[in-house]
């Protein structure tokens, strides 16, 4: 037990991403089954989708799981409101945590706030969270303009914040989890093998695709508008050849116009849509699509073997 597992009253600290696209309610459900802590993706989903799911995912899991709400969502209001009265974990990214946080803990909600950097964090700290997920540079998802990797990113959250600490970005191994705890994290987020997992809600060619993928085959870009790491296709070449020549945050905006995500991720389409994906996903190169199950089974198990190893 440490506190990441005693915040959630989980078996595992390990938390699933809440990805759009990816984290419906048979993804979040599976890993709270399996002893981690599930978490549904709300930016993909409209509010009554969003209740839809959590109430599915009760009826799937009796452990804990929660929400990831980007606080840039269009109908933060409505999507709030629906959590405070179905769930009780909320992890909020992609903004500023100080407008939400005392409403939320005022009905009873446990807060995390996803930082890529030691000075978010402290200002999550200020803002009344339970715990920071600290997010580096080798995530697919929204990440923080700065690059800084996770490897220096740890060390410099410890050091500026006393919350329990969740550690983000190219964690994909139960050797990986070691390190992070190493780096002073009491817990891992791990998005990149749970969207390619069979319960993952992204099409099978997505994930297909994304166990195909080797080293330096994704790129970060968007960091005018919110930088995401894509791979390479049709999509991704119009974004860099876009940036290259100066666009405006409207002009990409027109790019990611379209439902860009939902039809890479959702639908499959390889060439026109956004495929988001970390930098982790060239550890998996060549492995088929696992069950979550499995997937627990070898991040706890490459855990304690990368223990064992160490006290030899």
């Amino acid at each position: 037990m440490n506190r990441i597992t005693s915040l959630f009253g989980i078996r595992y600290p390990i938390i699933q991403g809440g990805m759009v696209w990816c984290s419906g309610w048979r993804l979040a459900s599976a890993v709270s089954n399996a002893g981690g802590l599930g978490l549904l993706g709300a930016g993909s989903m409209h509010p009554e989708t969003l209740r839809e799911h959590i109430r599915k995912c009760h009826a799937a899991t009796h452990n804990p799981f929660g929400v990831n709400i980007p606080l840039m969502y269009p109908q933060i209001e409505e999507i709030m409101q629906i959590v405070v009265e179905e769930v009780n974990i909320v992890f909020t990214s992609a903004g500023s945590p100080a407008k939400w946080t005392g409403w939320l803990k005022e009905r009873g909600v446990t807060v995390v706030h996803v930082v890529s950097s030691s000075r978010f964090a402290m200002k999550a700290e200020e803002a009344g969270v339970d715990a920071v997920v600290a997010e580096g540079f080798e995530a697919g998802g929204h990440n923080g303009r700065e690059e800084t990797t996770t490897l220096c990113l740890m060390p410099a959250v410890r050091a500026a914040t006393t919350l329990p600490l969740i550690a983000a970005g190219g964690i994909a191994t139960g050797e990986a989890m070691l390190a992070a705890r190493v780096l002073g994290a009491e817990g891992v987020q791990i998005g990149t093998r749970f969207a390619l997992t069979q319960e993952s809600s992204a099409h099978e060619y997505f994930k297909e695709y994304c166990l195909r993928l080797q080293e330096g085959d994704t790129r970060l870009l968007l960091k005018k508008l919110a930088p995401v790491r894509l791979v390479r296709n049709n999509f991704r070449d119009a974004v860099e050849a876009a940036e290259a020549v100066g666009a405006t945050q409207d002009e990409l905006r027109i790019l990611l116009a379209h439902g860009r995500a939902k039809k890479g991720i959702f639908y499959g389409d390889l060439e026109e849509g956004e495929l988001e994906i970390g930098q982790a996903s060239a550890l998996l190169y060549g492995k088929q699509i696992e069950t979550v199950a499995e997937v627990m089974q070898e991040l706890t198990e490459g855990y304690r073997r990368a223990w064992d190893a160490l006290k030899e």
